[in-house]
């Protein structure tokens, strides 16, 4: 069995992850396609790998994944979920306490509106690369504070690192935050029972509705959407936010739905946030971005 897979610190450790779940594999480090800053590249290059043949298992952070893919190609596994929190490193002890004013890095406009939605008064920078990029960014004082999914962090051992979680009240995470994606070929059947074989029937569940609201949001990299869902039992809780970058105007919600019926909590949740005007503000967040 190959796996594709990115080739950066985080993606390789994720890759050997899944390679140990699944009794060993080959890794194929694929090669990105498109330009610095365009977030769907390393995906692409991927999913490329899978359709030439190059390997039999794409490893995706589920966040990255669009909700459509190419032709001939499909989720066949999610395995156990890890933490889908953000992280605050940096000043404070909570958001609360931060001092005003404060230099906090993201390049997320998700991050960047929520934030804002709660204090308004911290000064939000552009902040991009890995998770040793962004950490030494801080080390090297040019700002107060940064945000990382949990995930990341705890997959590289980084976990020291982290000075206190955003409650989903404070910061809804990405939709597919913390979870990891199986992509296989739909006509591979031994490499879908392979995939199949080590998924997690809750995180597939809370990654099915989360990613039913991106679909019928039609939500881009450049809207302000966070989602989160969680399975306890026979509920599933749905968590999202809608907001403009600038944090000026924004909707909150959450709704309660069957976990054995995911994408119908997530379809239920969209038409909520849809009568509350959550289309208007994602056309205005997507003009100012």
């Amino acid at each position: 069995m190959r796996i594709a897979t990115r080739g950066s610190a985080l993606a390789l450790t994720q890759a050997r992850w899944v390679a140990d779940r699944l009794g060993g594999a080959e890794l194929v480090e694929a090669s990105s396609d498109g330009e610095a800053g365009d977030k769907s590249r390393f995906v692409r290059g991927v999913e490329r790998a899978l359709l030439a043949g190059e390997a039999e298992v794409g490893v995706h952070s589920a966040k990255d994944l669009p909700s459509e893919m190419p032709e001939g190609l499909e989720i066949a596994g999610v395995p156990e979920r890890e933490d889908p929190a953000d992280v605050w490193i940096g000043l404070g002890l909570s958001l609360d306490e931060v001092p005003e004013g404060a230099r906090v890095g993201t390049a997320a406009l998700r991050r960047k509106a929520q934030l804002l939605a709660t204090r308004p008064d911290l000064r939000i920078e552009e902040l991009h690369g890995n998770v040793d990029t962004r950490l030494r960014k801080l080390e090297e004082g040019d700002l107060d504070a940064i945000v990382l999914a949990a995930a990341g962090l705890r997959r590289l051992g980084r976990e020291k690192e982290i000075g206190f979680g955003l409650p989903v009240e404070q910061m809804c995470p990405a939709a597919g935050q913390g979870a990891l994606a199986l992509q296989v070929r739909s006509d591979d059947a031994e490499a879908g029972d392979a995939a199949a074989a080590v998924n997690d029937l809750k995180a597939m569940r809370e990654l099915t509705a989360e990613r039913t609201v991106v679909a019928l949001l039609q939500a881009t990299c450049n809207t302000p959407l966070g989602v989160h869902a969680q399975v306890d039992g026979e509920k599933l809780t749905i968590d999202a936010f809608v907001g403009l970058p600038d944090g000026s105007d924004w909707i909150r919600d959450r709704h309660e739905g069957r976990a054995e019926e995911p994408a119908l909590a997530g379809a239920e949740l969209t038409q909520r946030l849809l009568g509350a005007g959550a289309r208007e503000i994602l056309d205005r967040a997507e003009a100012q971005s």
